[in-house]
């Protein structure tokens, strides 16, 4: 991993943006088969690559990135973490009929529980609750609370994770990405800060991260779907680790196949972020539109979403000199 030279700024701005596209990327291969991605564009910079399908319009984010915007002005209008507020504006986007939208996601939205309550009812139910939903949505947050530190930036994500994820390894593995989200745009290399963030993690969990996030780990090593957090994750780790640019880092992930939409957004989150926003692909970022289904007719382009993640790294930081007074 070679990390250009950029400012705070941008890199918070390539973190979300970085998300965003990966997202749109992989979205067409979904569900698909390994280097699909690669027999289709087999030249890096070849162009064409954003080019939609499965459903999807070419440049077209999913529920991946519109939750994560959610995330994102909640915590803007709401100047910090209000859980009960979240939850609102993701019940109003599942009520709209999102193109996408997970099972577990749906049942936890609709199951007629309180926000404090319902995803603990889905976990008691089904037993299952370590999807990489709570990944997919954490750059927005994860920029925010960068400035605040490493306890404050890992205690919200597993604050948020908890709204629709009864089992704490998915609260741990977001709480991880946060943090290797704030040590990038903090300028730092968060490959080689894996280690000391697993240590902060639960210790019923700590074994089973480190496993998954050690170096020598490989996605063929996986004993899930990448649809569960520890693959996603790890995934994205590795796409970071074994690549030396943005570009790389997301073709990588999807070449991954299986759940390639988030494991890209995730991926593009952390790449972002180490590159900085210029090195995403401008043929990438360009055709860029996330449809805000529970917000009107909302539509945001690459110039909104830009500007929402340059509020959202002056909010977090501002919030943060404000709390040490």
């Amino acid at each position: 991993m070679k990390a250009l030279i950029s400012g705070r700024l941008e890199r918070a701005v390539g973190a979300i943006v970085g998300s965003a596209v990966g997202d749109a990327l992989g979205a067409p291969f979904e569900f698909g088969l390994p280097a699909a991605f690669s027999l289709r564009f087999p030249e890096p910079g070849g162009g064409g690559e954003m080019s939609g399908g499965g459903g999807w319009d070419a440049g077209e984010a999913t529920d991946d990135t519109q939750m994560a915007v959610h995330v994102g002005e909640s915590l803007l209008e709401r100047a910090g973490l209000d859980p009960a507020d979240i939850f609102r504006r993701f019940q109003l986007w599942a009520a709209a009929e999102p193109k996408d939208i997970g099972l577990q996601t749906e049942d936890v939205l609709t199951n007629g529980e309180p926000w404090d309550r319902a995803a603990a009812a889905h976990f008691r139910v089904n037993h299952r609750a370590a999807g990489n939903g709570a990944l997919m949505r954490a750059t927005t947050s994860g920029v925010y609370f960068a400035g605040q530190g490493r306890a404050v930036t890992m205690d919200a994500a597993r604050r948020i994770a908890a709204l629709m994820h009864g089992d704490r390894a998915a609260w741990e593995g977001t709480a991880i990405f946060h943090e290797l989200l704030r040590v990038a745009l903090e300028g730092g290399d968060p490959i080689g800060a894996v280690g000391d963030t697993v240590a902060q993690v639960h210790p019923e969990h700590r074994e089973r991260y480190s496993a998954v996030l050690a170096p020598t780990w490989h996605p063929d090593d996986a004993t899930e779907f990448n649809g569960a957090v520890w693959p996603c994750l790890a995934s994205a780790v590795w796409a970071l680790r074994t690549t030396t640019s943005y570009e790389e880092a997301v073709r990588a992930a999807i070449d991954l196949g299986g759940d390639t939409d988030t494991v890209a957004a995730v991926t593009g989150g952390l790449a972002g972020a180490v590159y900085g926003f210029d090195a995403i692909p401008v043929r990438w970022t360009e055709p860029l539109h996330v449809p805000l289904p529970g917000a009107g007719d909302r539509v945001l382009r690459l110039q909104d979403v830009v500007h929402l993640a340059r509020r959202l790294d002056r909010s977090g930081r501002a919030a943060s000199v404000k709390g040490s007074d």
